[in-house]
């Protein structure tokens, strides 16, 4: 069987999903299995992750075994990758890493979603709006950050009550 470039890049893709699925199922188990205050323990979800990777994986090869992806447009030759929303990303990710222990959990998600979505939104514009529009507003990453706390706090209770998994927290009473 004769792939196409686009299918091989494909392949590629679906085999790198499957086996980051395989190596979480793997790693999971290394974790204890103590059971916590719900009844699982806290290596339910990343073997569940993982499982759900590996279907993905299986699914997307089985794709470009029967033709490639179907529903993929092909990216225009001529637009070149927008690096300055790749530096929001990085950034979020890595201040999350650096201050997790420091701020706790919940304010260190909510900053990294905050910068993420900064980077997102200054991809979905074209060059005219980047260089006119002032997408950097007080009032937008105010509100960013308070969908992030709205999405990071749930989180953070799931795992500390009811999984039993410690996370930083900024205070000692777990509810931040």
């Amino acid at each position: 069987m004769s792939f196409s470039p686009s299918q091989k890049r494909q392949a590629l893709v679906s085999v790198v999903v499957l086996l980051v699925g395989i190596v979480m199922v793997i790693s999971a188990q290394s974790i204890s299995s103590d059971a916590g205050y719900g009844g699982v323990g806290p290596n339910f979800l990343p073997t569940l992750v993982g499982c759900g990777l590996s279907l993905i994986g299986v699914l997307l090869l089985r794709e470009v075994f029967t033709g490639g992806y179907r529903q993929l447009e092909e990216a225009p030759v001529s637009e070149s990758p927008y690096w300055v929303g790749f530096y929001w990303l990085s950034a979020g990710i890595l201040i999350n890493a650096f201050s997790i222990t420091t701020i706790g959990f919940t304010l260190s998600c909510a900053i990294c979603f905050m910068l993420a979505v900064q980077g997102l939104r200054r991809s979905f514009l074209n060059q005219e709006q980047r260089q006119s529009q002032a997408v950097l507003s007080v009032k937008k990453n105010i509100t960013d950050l308070l969908i992030g706390i709205a999405i990071a706090w749930p989180v953070y209770l799931m795992f500390t009550k009811l999984l039993a998994i410690n996370l930083p927290g900024l205070t000692d009473t777990g509810w931040i």
